[in-house]
């Protein structure tokens, strides 16, 4: 009894929303012209899409960062110490033991397997270095010529 009911009821449910895509295919059909014009719209804060037109749609999109700081002022200097997470710190602390202790990957004069790191060490000094000369690059506006 209640399984021809609920059939009935979900074939029912999308003949609204079919006739309402019916009614604007039936005006479309009826002029026979696409729209003349399509304009694009950014929206930003509390601002509502424009309302489309008969010879004209309107697509809206919104604009999540509008205040975003440029990236020429923006600060890419280390984080300091005491402002970083416990995460990093004990990271940091792993590190330092590990160069100490002369394991393996440290590039450290103590421990048998202290040597194998020293190319990591110069690879990663030699990018900090490029990262440190491209930022003193774009904090000079225009370059010095």
């Amino acid at each position: 009894m209640f399984r021809p009911l609920l059939i009935a009821a979900l074939i029912a449910s999308p003949v609204p929303a079919f006739a309402q895509t019916q009614a604007a295919a039936d005006q479309q059909a009826e002029t026979g012209q696409p729209p003349k014009r399509v304009r694009s719209v950014t929206l930003t804060g509390d601002q509502k899409c424009p309302q489309s037109t008969a010879d004209e749609v309107v697509v809206c999109g919104r604009d999540d960062e509008p205040f975003r700081i440029p990236k020429g002022l923006r600060d890419d200097q280390p984080i300091a110490a005491q402002n970083q997470s416990w995460v990093n710190r004990a990271a940091v602390a792993d590190r330092v033991g590990r160069t100490a202790a002369g394991l393996p990957d440290t590039c450290s004069p103590v421990g048998s397997g202290g040597q194998t790191g020293c190319a990591l060490t110069w690879n990663r000094d030699y990018a900090a270095q490029r990262r440190a000369d491209r930022a003193a690059e774009r904090a000079v506006p225009g370059g010095e010529e």
